[in-house]
């Protein structure tokens, strides 16, 4: 079978790779349909890590993907073959103490599509997966909408985890990337009374934002939009969400934010280190809340979207064959021609 190889940094190949089998009662055979290409895709094509996390050439990256189910494992009781689904690129033990409780997003076995050392990627046109792993998606939703309910599904769990730490009243999304805007949808479903401020540094994805429900947007460069979003909100802001992965947009976090106030961390930063500006983080009594992943977010994603209350489409600006997932690659790692989402659609080749 074909599979997008990453066989250098900024280097991707087509090559013939040994097509997967059923090894477990409990898995399923997935034909890949469409696939997203996301900003940690973009770390590993563009630096060939993050943080201690590095790729051994050859690899196969991607994560955010849509399937139909070909073979099930003997076990496998809630799917049949035929049956499209959105796929959780989380594959968890059940058995550790953190799947025990209920976080499966920071299972102590875990493994993760595209991940170096641990699951290769959906850049190929068969996977294998663990069946709890799989959603069944309706007939209404097309594979797109499906792929796209993945990183939505952080944004709802980021909001969240936000929510949880206080009210929600004024937020600002420092980034508005794929992720940004996700957060951005979710902000606006869970908490639609809140005052949401988007800082970005390129106009297509803030203009995005605005269609999106973004009450104000600005600029991102230099530090003008957080500057002005201090000048709007003296007495600062309730929540941030940093999802530029930068240490600049950590620092601006610092300074928008009330006393008490969270920054809900979503931007993955190519190095394993960032720091804090304690004048800020202590005085005020900050709450740091990293995000890890959509923690049980999936269904709750895929129902929305299904039911029309959230409309992602908007995200998705390029389509590409997987024959061109070099092109789409590059395309999405130089920031060019206005791409928010690149979707490779691997079975169009068929």
């Amino acid at each position: 079978m074909k599979a997008a190889v990453l066989t250098a940094t900024r280097t991707m190949e087509i090559r013939d790779v040994p097509a997967p089998k059923l090894e477990h009662a409990e898995d399923v055979l997935l034909r890949i349909e469409s696939v997203g290409v996301c900003g940690s895709d973009m770390h590993y094509y563009r630096d060939g890590r993050i943080g201690a996390q590095v790729v051994e050439f050859p690899w196969i990256v991607g994560h955010e993907c849509a399937a139909t189910v070909l073979k099930t494992g003997q076990a496998v009781k809630t799917l049949r073959a035929g049956d499209r689904v959105a796929v959780d690129p989380l594959i968890w033990c059940t058995t550790c103490d953190q799947c025990r409780v209920g976080r499966i997003n920071t299972c102590r076995k875990q493994k993760f599509l595209g991940c170096p050392g641990q699951a290769a990627g959906a850049m190929t046109e068969q996977i294998v997966m663990p069946a709890r792993s799989c959603v069944p998606i309706p007939d209404s939703m097309t594979f797109e909408q499906a792929v796209l309910t993945e990183p939505f599904a952080i944004g709802l769990h980021a909001v969240k985890l936000a929510a949880a730490r206080g009210r929600l009243g004024k937020a600002a999304i420092l980034g508005a990337g794929p992720i940004g805007l996700c957060v951005l949808a979710a902000l606006k479903h869970l908490a639609p009374d809140c005052l949401a401020y988007v800082t970005e540094l390129l106009p297509e994805r803030r203009a995005l934002a605005d269609r999106m429900g973004a009450d104000w947007t600005g600029d991102g460069t230099d530090g003008a939009a957080a500057a002005e979003i201090a000048r709007r909100e003296p007495l600062g802001v309730d929540a941030v969400f940093e999802c530029a992965g930068k240490q600049e947009t950590i620092d601006e976090g610092g300074v928008l934010l009330t006393p008490g106030g969270v920054m809900a961390v979503a931007g993955i930063p190519v190095d394993s280190r960032v720091s804090f500006d304690m004048n800020f983080y202590r005085r005020k009594e900050l709450c740091i809340q990293n995000v890890r992943r959509q923690n049980e977010c999936v269904e709750e994603a895929i129902d929305l979207v299904a039911r029309g209350e959230v409309d992602l489409a908007p995200l998705v600006t390029h389509r590409f064959t997987l024959d061109q997932s070099q092109e789409a690659y590059d395309l999405v790692a130089d920031y060019r021609d206005g791409v928010v989402k690149a979707m490779i659609l691997v079975a169009a080749g068929d």
